[in-house]
């Protein structure tokens, strides 16, 4: 019976366990959103899961829908997170960088007072939106988002690649693969959403015009990486920033299946309702699962116990756990001897230095 703890075979890498850490924005990075030592020391402590992935990091100058978030879109960035990667693997670790664009949900404050990008400029619920800044006493605090605006056709073209070029600078950084982040209301996730998206070219109106952005951005990255290198983050049924859509089935069921003929790496559902005791994962599952018949990586509030039973039950073969690896650096481990696991100090997430970050304890 296959378990938590058995390898799996990625495309060409092996992973040495079926535990996951997805992406956790933790809001530690240096100015000029450079990452720095205490971030490396971070995943190097974590480096046992059988595959991380990066927090959210940002592909161009108009993302930045949280202060201090890494990038991948500057020569100095690069540097940084190559001695990030450098230390997850001396630590025997695999890491792909998750590449993100907050699209509408952003602040002029932390855009050099430019006005955020979005697929139509639908602003109706900007009050909903979750956009986060380090204040200057060093509280990390929500901000009011900035009305957006519609991006023209060459703005869609030149995100994409800013995405490919992000993907070659994750490359150039040491990272093992990418994960392009389709999920919980941003740009990508945007486009797919027909609340968001009042388009009327190419990129809007029919599932396959919504989900154009997120293919072209797939195509533009397959040009810099073997696509097995590549995952994709969905989030269908989320209320998380708003992207919301009626034709949920049809709408994922095709990109789903665009997925698999594509043979990208893995699919990571994020079921954020799942936090919420409301989880959507059998739903999810039951929409994407005959499309794609790729690896799937499941995640959003799962117990050990569930988890466990996903992976023996050959449901999907790999588990994300956020909230767990950021209290337990040690997850695999405990979970291996049955240790108890450390409590999460949730005011210590965001932009606090070592605290609530590099300081949990390990069991041994």
């Amino acid at each position: 019976m296959t378990n938590l703890f058995d390898t799996f075979q990625l495309g060409d890498l092996q992973l040495s366990n079926r535990l996951v850490m997805p992406p956790l924005t933790r809001a530690r990075a240096g100015e000029g959103d450079i990452p720095t030592e205490l971030m490396a020391e971070y995943y190097e402590q974590r480096a046992s899961a059988g595959l991380l992935i990066s927090e959210a990091t940002n592909v161009s100058p108009m993302s930045r829908p949280f202060d201090r978030a890494p990038g991948l879109f500057t020569q100095e960035q690069v540097e940084g997170w190559r001695q990030v990667t450098s230390r997850v693997h001396k630590a025997g670790g695999r890491i792909f960088a998750q590449l993100w664009h907050g699209g509408r949900i952003g602040a002029m404050g932390l855009l050099n007072w430019q006005q955020p990008l979005s697929p139509s400029g639908f602003n109706e619920d900007i009050e909903g939106l979750h956009v986060w800044a380090l204040l200057a006493n060093q509280n990390y605090v929500r901000i009011s988002a900035t009305p957006s605006r519609a991006m023209t056709i060459e703005e869609v073209r030149s995100t994409i690649a800013e995405y490919k070029q992000a993907a070659a600078n994750a490359v150039a950084a040491g990272f093992d693969g990418v994960e392009i982040h389709a999920a919980n209301g941003y740009l990508p996730h945007q486009f797919l959403s027909a609340h968001v998206n009042r388009r009327t070219d190419e990129y809007g109106g029919a599932v396959a015009n919504r989900a154009r952005f997120l293919e072209e951005i797939v195509e533009a990255v397959a040009e810099v990486l073997p696509l097995s290198r590549v995952g994709v983050r969905i989030s269908p049924y989320t209320a998380y920033n708003n992207a919301l859509d009626d034709q949920v089935p049809e709408l994922y069921g095709h990109v789903a299946g665009y997925l698999q003929k594509k043979g990208v790496g893995y699919l990571h559902i994020a079921d954020v309702n799942g936090w919420y005791g409301a989880p959507d994962l059998d739903k999810i599952m039951d929409i994407v699962a005959g499309p794609y018949q790729g690896p799937i990586i499941a995640n959003g509030g799962l117990s050990v116990d569930k988890a466990k039973e996903l992976v023996e039950n050959e449901t999907v073969p790999l588990v994300a756990f956020g909230r767990y690896f950021i209290a337990n650096p040690d997850l695999v481990e405990r979970l291996k001897v049955g240790a108890p696991l450390n409590e999460l100090r949730e005011s210590e997430l965001y932009g606090r230095g070592e605290a609530g970050y590099t300081d949990y304890p390990c069991h041994v």
